[in-house]
This record gives C-alpha cells, sequence and structure tokens, in this order.
C-alpha cells in the first residue's frame, strides 16, 4: 500500500511540475530559438533565448492543437486558431518601442513566430533613403551591430515612401537589413501579434563547425548575453 501510495505522489508531483512549467511557459517566460540570419549580428543563427511573455501581456489561448516541429526551426500548432473574441489578453506592463526587439506573429500567419527590431510605433512616420532609415524625419539610431550585405540600392528593400504607423501597429525590420524579411515586405504589425521580449540568450550552438561534440558547437561567449 505504501509503495503505490508513493507512486501516487510521485505521478501526482510530476503532474503538478508539468502544469506548473506549461503555465509558466504560457504566460511568463518562453524559449525561442533563432532560426535565421536576418537579426545578424545581433542575434545569430543557433542562438536560444528566453523570452518574457508577461511584459506585453501574455494572451491565452491562441490555438487549440498538438505541437509539431516544422522547418526544424519553429514548432508550429496543428488543429486551429482560437477566435479573437474568445481569447484572452492580460494587461500589458509596457508596450514595444522604437529600438525594442520584439517576438511576435507576422501578419500573414498566426503560427509563425518572428524576431525583429521595432523601428516605429503608432503615429510615427517612417521612410527609408537609399538603406537609411528615418522616423519623424530624423535617421533612426543605428543599432551596434547593424550589417550591410549587399552594395546594391533596391527599390522597396533600401527606399521607401514615407508611411504612417497606425496606432497600436509596429514596424519592424531586421537588423541585417539586406536579408530580412520585415514590415518592408509585409506591412506592420498589430499589437494583438505581440509576443514577448527577449531576455537573454541562454544557449547559442554554431549550425556548422566544430568536432562534432556538442560543448564544442557551444558559443561560449554568448552564453548569458543580454539581448538588446
Amino acid at each position: 500500500m505504501k509503495s503505490k501510495n508513493k507512486r501516487f505522489e510521485t505521478v501526482q508531483a510530476l503532474l503538478i511540475a508539468i502544469f506548473v512549467a506549461l503555465l509558466l511557459r504560457q504566460f511568463v517566460v518562453a524559449a525561442y530559438k533563432i532560426p535565421t540570419g536576418s537579426m545578424e549580428d545581433t542575434l545569430l543563427v543557433g542562438d536560444f533565448l528566453l523570452v518574457n511573455k508577461f511584459v506585453y501581456g501574455a494572451k491565452f489561448p491562441g490555438w487549440i492543437g498538438v505541437p509539431f516541429l516544422q522547418d526544424k526551426d519553429w514548432v508550429i500548432p496543428t488543429g486551429f486558431s482560437v477566435p479573437k473574441s474568445l481569447q484572452i489578453r492580460f494587461p500589458a506592463l509596457t508596450h514595444p518601442k522604437p529600438n525594442d526587439i520584439v517576438v511576435f506573429k507576422p501578419p500573414f500567419s498566426p503560427t509563425l513566430d518572428y524576431i525583429k527590431r521595432c523601428i516605429a510605433v503608432g503615429g510615427q512616420e517612417v521612410y527609408l533613403t537609399n538603406k537609411t532609415v528615418y522616423v519623424d524625419g530624423k535617421p533612426f539610431p543605428l543599432p551596434p551591430k547593424l550589417k550591410f550585405i549587399d552594395h546594391n540600392i533596391l527599390w522597396q528593400r533600401d527606399n521607401l515612401p514615407p508611411l504612417m504607423v497606425k496606432e497600436n501597429h509596429y514596424f519592424m525590420m531586421g537588423d541585417n537589413r539586406d536579408n530580412s524579411s520585415d514590415s518592408r515586405e509585409w506591412g506592420q504589425v498589430p499589437f494583438e501579434n505581440i509576443v514577448g521580449k527577449p531576455l537573454i540568450v541562454y544557449l547559442s550552438l554554431k549550425e556548422n563547425g566544430g568536432s562534432g561534440h556538442f560543448f564544442d558547437k557551444i558559443r561560449w561567449q554568448r552564453l548569458g548575453m543580454v539581448v538588446r
């Protein structure tokens, strides 16, 4: 009888731990992996981030279904999205500001997670001239690790006529300006699509290189790096 009670208590403890972990992931902190080079050299392919979902107001539930791995990078749900009228969003402590790095769902897909830098918020005017970004008529501050990989000037990528960011919307761009799918391509991000704010890099793995051993693939100098 005692052994059965111990097994029951163990299973109960495990179920409680899983439940608490799921609550924390849904409402407080989640883990994300950088799959592309659109934020280089600020964030690198293979960086694993802890993201604060609470600060912008966690949303629940977003979908019903069984998660699976797509393209080896992002976990997205099978099943169906929950109608917005049935979703609950907790009050936000703050909203994204220009220069913040933000995790969000792009307007064209409610199941994907993107990470970019917020360039402008509702009520601000944005335009690009020959790769230079202007917000309200002033050059946008250059991120410390901003990257250009193409000296050619393209119209939609490097030049954009003035546009006003809508209320409760955000204009997002990658720090790797010549290799980023962002608001220049698919438009502004509504606040309801905002997921969270990255905190630190808790693990970083080289996609290629090293001897094949796990510890040789770790970028040790990036561990614990604050995302900014």
